[in-house]
């Protein structure tokens, strides 16, 4: 006799019902190992991107599989928002998407549609061929599934700033992120993140959000950013990343004992050669 597999809590719940911010990181490696490892880290979150990151349907599909039984919520960025890739990620387990360069509440409601199921939306229907359902082990999938799913959408531009409210307001839409990075990029300040006029525009959609009373989140690696963000009122944030950690933590190896190791006595320094 099948097994009967109950849904997994959404990040929508997460948020509501934790009480304090939800830390998390991204994974970008495309490592199902290291997914598991981040997994086991005790944050909150993690995402799983592919829109930066060497991530196809068969490594996302590995990493959800690594990282489930962990007490974190995977959340998975698609590479562009696509209704095939949307149906994609749903089919293969994912339950919250964080949908890229959402600038108008025109796209926002196609992120929305993509997710539901006819009459709600325009997601395909084959559940019995995926494991979002546990292959139809999931009782009343079809029924339910837009109830768990939850669509997070990135504001990364001037335009997306300024739709903010409108941007919000689409029903919906689970939670709105704000990427500095490529917000920076829009403004004229590429690789300025804190440049004072990219804070206050980060700022200013962090509380637009929070008045019209939907959970907000920002990626924020610099501490003090994170603090100052954190202390605004943001939900989720998102502080680190594998890779990242990966490159500082053996660049730091090599400054340590590649850097300050002794010359051996008549031998060249290194840095001669």
């Amino acid at each position: 006799m099948p097994v009967r597999v109950n849904p997994e809590q959404s990040f929508a719940t997460a948020l509501a019902e934790t009480g304090r911010p939800l830390a998390g990181m991204w994974a970008c490696s495309g490592s199902p190992l290291v997914a598991e490892i981040c997994a086991g880290s005790g944050l909150d979150w993690l995402l799983i991107d592919a829109e930066h990151s060497p991530n196809g349907l068969e490594s996302l599909l590995a990493q959800l599989q690594a990282v489930h039984g962990y007490p974190i919520l995977p959340v998975v960025r698609p590479p562009v928002l696509d209704p095939v890739i949307v149906k994609q990620y749903l089919d293969l387990g994912a339950t919250t998407l964080l949908i890229p360069m959402v600038d108008t509440a025109e796209l926002a409601r196609l992120a929305v549609s993509s997710a539901q199921y006819p009459p709600r939306g325009i997601r395909g229907v084959g559940s019995a061929l995926a494991r979002a359902s546990r292959w139809n082990r999931t009782e009343g999938y079809l029924q339910n599934a837009g109830d768990g799913i939850s669509i997070i959408v990135q504001i990364e531009s001037v335009e997306a700033v300024a739709n903010i409210v409108e941007i919000t307001g689409v029903d919906g839409v689970s939670a709105v992120f704000i990427g500095p990075s490529d917000l920076a990029a829009s403004m004229g300040l590429l690789g300025q993140q804190d440049h004072p006029d990219v804070v206050a525009a980060v700022e200013h959609c962090i509380a637009t959000v929070k008045r019209l009373g939907k959970p907000v989140g920002v990626n924020a690696f610099a501490e003090p950013l994170a603090r100052r963000y954190l202390a605004a009122g943001v939900d989720f944030i998102l502080v680190g990343a594998d890779v990242a950690l990966l490159a500082r933590g053996s660049e730091k190896l090599a400054a340590t004992f590649i850097a300050a190791a002794p010359t051996a006595p008549g031998a060249e320094p290194l840095s001669s050669y």
